[in-house]
């Protein structure tokens, strides 16, 4: 089936169905109760595997939540257990928000996606491509990288931004050489304050040439767009036109002061064990509002946008894109052929999407959308099964084993 019409059907089936924090019964949606228990019995394993803390994790199909479970613990020298309502760094789960605040304002008229990203921030007119000189074969690896620049075969557009083929900041030698400890310097910053920095930084391949993420400041630079496009600060955007609408009500880019004590603790993973992460609260701000990877959330309120594009765009009561929309945003832009994607992954706006499970290696069905966090957080949305899945961890999770496992435990549950 085209995913058109997958997301017509997810649509249909969406309509006036509300979200509850109560699970219905599996079977009724065409789940089975005691498979699902097998991603209790997953995250268990990674666990008791030292990979993980604990876990909060959700699937809803059909608009019903049929499972909801938290399971290990939020703060392991506390001793204190996962609640179902602690929020998680969702790190790069951020994007996909940032993608779709940006087409509401494509769908308004105010940004088009091959708009220049020099037209909401002029700095971006001067951009150069660098291109890297051969080191000495007796150069010390400490030397800075050699490279002159190049003017670009073409402005790099939003639609490049949202793809992760604008060659910003994505790690090549040259940029990370002119913006290093990237993190660490937007601390203190406005998005405002730092395109300046971000423009004046050589990119690292010619737009388009290639797929190669951007973390940090791609994304960043789209959430200073929807504050130019839209006249209101990013986290102002976001609490308004989407936020609240979700009723996603402690979702935001600093928890509040009061709050941390119901963030989870992150976690670092090697050698079997796991260590308290030094400083995970980077990006957690109440001036730079990181659409990169800057949102706290909790598992249910990051279910409610994630069975909005599920719905097509529309989830309780409130519509916030068009099906049409939704589907351009699931659509093929960036597909596995070009350098730096993986066989049966392409990239949407702002998400990636799986063409070919069995090449992609991915438990899904084909057209499923998603991404994940650098900490474990990872989402998915099936079209074709009308189903959602939202994991939250906050270990680093390089490998994203735990993501396909868990994936695996949410689709051998499916039974009609």
């Amino acid at each position: 089936m085209h995913l058109k019409s997958k997301l017509y059907l997810c649509l249909f089936a969406f309509v006036g169905l509300p979200l509850a924090a109560a699970t219905i019964k599996p079977e009724s949606v065409g789940l089975s109760e005691e498979r699902l228990s097998r991603i209790h019995d997953t995250m268990q394993r990674h666990m008791e595997a030292h990979d993980i803390s604990g876990a909060v994790t959700l699937v809803a199909r059909k608009g019903q939540i049929a499972w909801f479970h938290a399971q290990g613990l939020m703060d392991m020298e506390a001793g204190k257990p996962m609640q179902k309502d602690a929020m998680f760094r969702v790190f790069s789960m951020s994007k996909p928000v940032c993608g779709v605040s940006i087409l509401m304002l494509l769908e308004e008229g105010k940004v088009r996606l091959n708009d220049p990203v020099s037209k909401f921030i002029p700095e971006f007119k001067g951009s150069k491509v660098a291109v890297l000189q051969d080191r000495p074969a007796n150069a010390p690896a400490s030397d800075p990288p050699k490279y002159y620049t190049i003017p670009p075969a073409r402005e790099i557009t939003i639609q490049d931004l949202l793809t992760h083929v604008s060659g910003l900041a994505s790690g090549g030698p040259a940029s990370s050489h002119e913006l290093p400890g990237l993190i660490e310097m937007v601390g203190s910053q406005t998005l405002a304050g730092m395109m300046p920095k971000f423009a004046a930084a050589p990119l690292d391949f010619q737009p388009g040439s290639r797929w190669t993420y951007s973390p940090l400041a791609g994304f960043d630079t789209l959430g200073r767009v929807v504050e130019v496009a839209s006249g209101m600060s990013f986290d102002q955007f976001l609490r308004q036109r989407m936020f609240t609408p979700l009723g996603m009500k402690t979702t935001a880019f600093h928890p509040g002061d009061d709050r941390w004590s119901s963030v989870v603790t992150a976690y670092h993973r090697a050698d079997g064990a796991l260590t308290r992460t030094q400083n995970p609260n980077r990006l957690q701000s109440k001036t730079y509002f990181s659409g990169a990877g800057g949102l706290v959330s909790t598992a249910e309120e990051y279910a409610q946008f994630a069975l909005m594009l599920c719905a097509g765009g529309q989830w309780n009561g409130q519509r916030l894109l068009g099906p049409k929309t939704v589907e351009l945003m699931s659509s093929v832009f960036v597909p596995d052929t070009l350098p730096g994607r993986g066989p049966g992954r392409g990239y949407g706006l702002s998400v990636e999407v799986i063409t070919d499970p069995v090449a992609a290696g991915r438990r899904v069905s084909k057209g499923s959308f998603g991404w994940d966090g650098a900490y474990g957080t990872h989402f998915w949305v099936d079209p074709q099964e009308k189903l959602i899945a939202v994991m939250m961890i906050q270990t680093d999770n390089p490998n994203r084993q735990v993501d396909r496992d868990f994936e695996n435990a949410v689709m051998q549950a499916i039974v009609e």
